[in-house]
């Protein structure tokens, strides 16, 4: 019996690393950057290896460790991002997905002091909320991931300073969705600020669509 209790979670890895190309070829991350993981269970994490090629990763690139860090495929160097992922999970019992990724438009914002602007659409703000802006903090280090297990709170999507985005999810399609939107909306930003008259929206209209995603404001 291995130590993972004899599960390779072959299906679960799989869709990682199917998540992960489909993130690359998207052009939301580049061959070197960015992450992906799954909570497997309330004992195991699946994450993506470093060092692998983005664009061509298969379920045998995704690693699987303990979420006290210790590392059940020695085969594999995980992610630099580790405690990142690892720190998020242990904060947040919600959180089964985490995606990673430096899209070109909301890192740009990144290393601005403008924030992305969520109440420009209705699906903006509906799959994103509030963004959580952090400060920066070098790439995988502690203190980048104490950072992040501090300041998350209950968003979920974080804005790194100088660095790029996080999206935590309930599944894989909902973390990886949100990174998508988040790209988007930050594309929407820059058009709007080259249109002019921009229309953010009201207090109701937020507070419906809070409604409608069954959260409170605040």
């Amino acid at each position: 019996m291995s130590a993972t209790d004899g599960h390779s979670f072959v299906k679960e890895r799989s869709e990682v690393a199917y998540f992960m190309r489909r993130l690359y070829r998207q052009q939301l991350t580049t061959t070197s950057g960015g992450n992906i993981s799954l909570r497997a269970d309330d004992r195991y994490v699946l994450l993506t290896a470093s060092k692998r090629d983005k664009a061509r990763l298969r379920w045998q690139d995704v690693g699987i460790l303990s979420l006290d860090g210790e590392n059940l495929s020695p085969e594999l160097v995980p992610s630099i991002e580790v405690s990142m992922h690892l720190g998020v999970y242990r904060q947040r019992q919600d959180v089964k997905a985490i995606v990673h990724a430096h899209p070109v438009t909301a890192s740009a914002f990144c290393a601005t002091s403008r924030p992305i602007n969520c109440h420009l659409t209705a699906e903006a703000y509906a799959i994103l909320g509030e963004p959580a802006y952090l400060p920066y903090a070098c790439m995988g280090t502690e203190e980048l991931a104490g950072i992040i297990a501090k300041g998350i709170g209950s968003a979920v999507c974080v804005l790194m300073a100088n660095h790029g985005a996080m999206c935590t999810g309930k599944s894989l399609l909902e973390a990886f969705d949100r990174i998508e939107v988040l790209e988007a909306t930050a594309r929407i930003n820059v058009l709007v600020q080259a249109l002019g008259n921009m229309r953010d929206l009201g207090v109701g209209e937020l507070a419906a669509l809070d409604r409608l995603m069954g959260r409170g404001r605040g």
